[in-house]
């Protein structure tokens, strides 16, 4: 059996209202998203409930490889430390190498093309909650099909 591997990044997301942020955790085999939150902050916060959301629902086994950004959220001890507790392996991405976590940000890159308006100005944070929602936990993971995936959904 492979160890499970996740991937995570933090992407903002802008409304009239100000600015939000989504941290998301991929489960890389299935593409299916598994953690994620949507805040008005990026602290460590917006993380680590994405990472107890994810392990929540997954519970894995010691081996878990999570890998990240360089982000100072990842490397913050709230993160750092239920990865340890679990038996996670943390890794990162190479410093300025965004292609070490090219499923996470393709992920954010399909969001922001099949999600957002056309201006990718949300008229309201409650707005984009709700767009945000719909789109990973109804379409995402339910409907949308991936090459990847042998045209399969991430569920």
């Amino acid at each position: 059996m492979f160890p499970i591997k996740s991937g995570s990044v933090i992407s903002l997301m802008a409304t009239l209202e100000g600015w939000l942020y989504l941290a998301v955790i991929l489960d890389l085999f299935s593409r299916r998203v598994v953690g994620w939150k949507l805040g008005e902050s990026l602290e460590a916060e917006l993380v680590v409930t994405a990472l107890e959301n994810a392990l929540v629902l997954r519970q894995p086994e010691g081996g878990l490889y999570f890998h990240s950004d360089r982000g100072s959220q990842y490397s913050s001890q709230a993160v750092r430390k239920p990865l340890s507790v679990i038996g996670a392996n943390q890794s990162m991405s190479g410093l300025g190498n965004c292609y070490d976590n090219a499923q996470a940000e393709a992920f954010f890159s399909t969001l922001k093309t099949e999600c957002f308006p056309d201006n990718h100005l949300f008229a309201s944070q409650a707005q984009a909650r709700r767009e945000i929602f719909e789109y990973i936990e109804v379409y995402y993971n339910n409907q949308r099909l991936h090459s990847a995936l042998g045209y399969q959904t991430p569920n």
